[in-house]
This record gives structure tokens, sequence and C-alpha cells, in this order.
């Protein structure tokens, strides 16, 4: 027997598409479920109701592989248990179907490739951080303020020139990012206003 699995980031959008084509490969539209939650969502609960309808000799046929999976490793293991127990895995539109060699090979090589692109973006990620830190940088945004600015900003502050508020409007900036270049160990501290006392 034919499942079909559609899902949906958000109530707004439209399934339709994808029941069309479960339609055109042979599911029946009571066998058709549809879950709207985002990827990422660990909550599926039709997906799960599918997973513990298939039995073995059932396929389960999905439009795309990223309307059934939330991540590579999840994928993996979803796949490694249809295979387990003997249910087929059709994905319409990118043409796998694990009943074949072929398509249990190109399953494979999808999975694998995920998760070498996984793998590369954090081997870049950890590079430009590794050039930051030679260059200096710790990470983060770039700071908002040249080195002239932030010196002439300490300078107003501690010659009680101008507030905080006045120096970060100077300058077009938020007041965290003046304080955040303020010499934390030589700024004069504020003292509050002296009020006049009634007699």
């Amino acid at each position: 027997m034919n499942f079909g699995y559609c899902r949906v980031s958000t109530a707004e959008q439209n399934p339709d598409h994808q029941i069309d084509a479960l339609l055109r490969s042979g599911v029946a539209r009571e066998n058709i479920h549809i879950d709207k939650a985002s990827g990422a969502k660990a909550s599926r609960p039709k997906l799960d109701l599918v997973l513990q309808l298939l039995r073995e000799g059932d396929t389960l046929k999905v439009t795309r592989l990223d309307r059934l999976s939330r991540s590579v490793q999840h994928l993996i293991n979803l796949g490694a248990d249809l295979r387990e127990r003997k249910i087929g895995l059709h994905v319409i539109e990118q043409g796998i179907d694990t009943d074949t060699a072929e398509g249990r090979a190109m399953f494979g090589m999808l999975s694998v490739l995920a998760e070498l692109q996984r793998e590369l973006i954090i081997a870049n990620t950890n590079d430009g951080l590794a050039a930051a830190r030679a260059r200096g940088r710790v990470g983060g945004r770039r700071p908002r303020l040249t080195t002239e600015q932030a010196a002439l900003a300490q300078e107003l502050y501690d010659a009680r020139v101008k507030t905080v508020q006045q120096i970060a409007g100077l300058f077009g900036v938020p007041r965290s990012t003046v304080y955040g270049h303020l010499d934390k160990y030589t700024t004069v501290p504020r003292q509050p206003k002296k009020t006049a006392t009634k007699l």
C-alpha cells in the first residue's frame, strides 16, 4: 500500500501541489497525511502516524526529501529504519525510489552530500573566525566606532564635556556602542547631581 506525506511550514502555505503529485503517483487521498510545521520542529504528529501505519511491503511517498526530513541525521536514521522494516521510499520530484538499486544509491549519495555541505559550512565558519582572530578580531560584529572616534569619545566623556547620550548622537551610534568603547579602568565615574536642600 502507498502512503503519502506532505509538510507545509506555516498554516498559510498551501499543500495542494504536494497532494496532487502524490495522487498522480498512486496514493489514495485517504492515505495522504499533512503536517503544518517547520522542518526543524521536532514534533510532527502526522509523520509519526504514517510511520506507525506503514507495514512491510508498503511505500512512503513524498514530493521532496526536505518535506520529510528535519535534518541530515534524521533523514539517515529514517532511511535506515524504513530499510530495516522493508518499507519503500519514493521521492517523486527527485527521482528516488528505494525499491531500485539506483534509487537506494541516489538516496545514499544525497544524504552524504547533505552531510558534506553541513561540514563545509562549519569548516568555512571556523576558518573565517581563525583568520579574524589572527588579525586581532575576536568575532562578532565589527566595532562601529573607529579608533580615533573611540579615543575622542573617551576624552569627551572623561572631561565631562558631553554625556554618553550626546556622544552617541554625535557619532550616530547607540549608547551601548559608546559604553562598549569606553575604558572601564580609566573612565571617571559620574557622580549624581547634587540637589539643593531646602531650609
